[in-house]
């Protein structure tokens, strides 16, 4: 039996390399082919540190490019300008850079931030 050359173990690597590549590449996508669109959030109707938040689906109201994914958001009866991520996650316009689990998450952040203020309504077109 001969013994293996350098071009055989050569050869032999860059085959286990690109079977490792093509592995690592084929796996985000039959990840995202198995992904689902996120469920929609509950609706949500209370009171939090005295002033009330609202949410549910958004009733048209004119706004072309909705960021919330047809949400609507309300803090004292003012609409709250909510983002859904790429991740799921949710940000406000009041709390732009601290990303919560839900659209509720997101109000009562923007409340806390608020510190009282109150809410102006914010153009987002």
């Amino acid at each position: 039996m001969p013994g293996i050359t350098r071009r055989h173990a050569l050869t032999a690597a860059a085959a286990v390399a690109a079977t490792a590549s093509a592995a690592i590449v084929a796996a985000p996508a039959a990840t995202a082919a198995g992904r689902r669109a996120p469920a929609a959030p509950d609706s949500f109707d209370e009171v939090y540190r005295g002033r009330r938040i609202q949410g549910g689906p958004a009733s048209g109201g004119g706004h072309h490019h909705q960021h919330g994914g047809d949400y609507a958001v309300f803090v004292d009866g003012v609409r709250l300008h909510v983002m859904r991520n790429a991740d799921g996650s949710w940000i406000s316009v009041v709390s732009h850079y601290a990303p919560v689990a839900t659209p509720r998450a997101a109000a009562r952040a923007a409340v806390e931030e608020l510190q009282g203020a109150p809410l102006l309504p914010f153009d987002a077109n």
